[in-house]
C-alpha cells in the first residue's frame, strides 16, 4: 500500500455556527500539519457567512457557499472536488472535536495500514455524552452497522472520519443531510474497505448550545443502513 505525505485537506460543513467557527479554524491552523481548509457554508443565516467572507482570502482557506440549506452530506460532497491533498478529513464547525487528534487520525493512512480511519469517542476515559438519547442512538446505529455489514466498529456516527482521498471519491455518495455517516460507512464496508478506529477526545454540547441532529435524522440513518444492505447491490 502506498505511503502518503504529511498533508491533509480538512472539510468543514457549517450551518449557523457564528459563535464557534472562527475558534475552530484557529485551532486547526495551529496544528503542525501541511493542510488546506475547505469550508462549505450551508446557507447560514446567523452571521456565520459574514464571518467567513472576512477570512475567505486567507492563505490555506477556501470558502464555498450554498445558496440554500442542503444539509451536511451535501456540503461535504460540494467540497470534495476542491480537495488537492491525498488525505481528507471531516471536521464539524463546533468545538466538540479536538484538532489535536488529527495526527492520530491520519497516521494509519500515511503509513499504509488503512485507507479509512474513524475517531472513536468510546475508548478514552473521561469522554462524556451530550444527552442519553444521542448516546443510545449512536450505540444502536453502530450495533446495527456491525450486524448488517459484519464490521466491529465502536463509533459509526463519529464526526472524525479520515480517508485516502481516492478511496472517498470512489464511493458515489448521494447523501444530503446527516445520513452521510451511515451511507459512507455502508459503502466502504460493501467495497471491502477496512475501517481502523483510533481513540479521540470529545467535548459534547447540548441542544440548547446548538446541537442540530434530531430524532428524524436517526430514523433516516436506520433506513440508509437497511436500504444499502438489503435493496442495493
Amino acid at each position: 500500500m502506498k505511503h502518503f505525505s504529511n498533508t491533509v485537506s480538512i472539510i468543514i460543513p457549517v450551518f449557523n455556527e457564528r459563535l464557534t467557527i472562527l475558534e475552530i479554524i484557529k485551532k486547526i491552523q495551529s496544528i503542525p500539519l501541511h493542510k488546506e481548509i475547505i469550508i462549505v457554508d450551508d446557507a447560514s443565516t446567523d452571521g456565520t457567512r459574514e464571518l467567513l467572507k472576512a477570512i475567505e482570502s486567507e492563505e490555506g482557506i477556501r470558502v464555498l457557499y450554498h445558496q440554500r440549506n442542503m444539509g451536511k452530506g451535501m456540503a461535504i460532497r460540494t467540497a470534495v472536488p476542491y480537495v488537492t491533498s491525498e488525505i481528507l478529513l471531516i471536521q464539524d464547525a463546533d468545538l466538540e472535536y479536538d484538532p489535536n487528534d488529527y495526527q492520530k487520525l491520519i497516521a494509519p493512512i500515511q503509513n499504509g495500514t488503512s485507507n479509512v480511519v474513524y475517531g472513536t469517542r468510546e475508548i478514552l476515559p473521561g469522554n462524556t455524552y451530550s444527552h442519553l438519547t444521542f448516546f443510545l442512538g449512536g450505540k444502536f446505529l453502530t450495533w446495527l452497522t456491525n450486524i448488517l455489514y459484519g464490521s466491529h466498529l465502536t463509533d459509526m456516527p463519529t464526526c472524525y472520519k479520515a480517508f485516502r482521498t481516492e478511496t472517498f471519491q470512489s464511493l458515489e455518495l448521494t447523501c444530503q443531510r446527516f445520513e452521510f455517516c451511515p451511507e459512507v460507512t455502508a459503502k466502504l464496508l460493501k467495497n471491502g474497505q477496512t475501517i481502523v478506529e483510533v481513540p479521540i477526545n470529545y467535548y459534547p454540547r447540548k441542544i440548547k448550545d446548538g446541537k442540530k441532529i434530531r430524532f428524524q435524522d436517526g430514523l433516516q440513518a436506520i433506513y440508509t443502513l437497511l436500504r444499502l444492505r438489503i435493496f442495493e447491490k
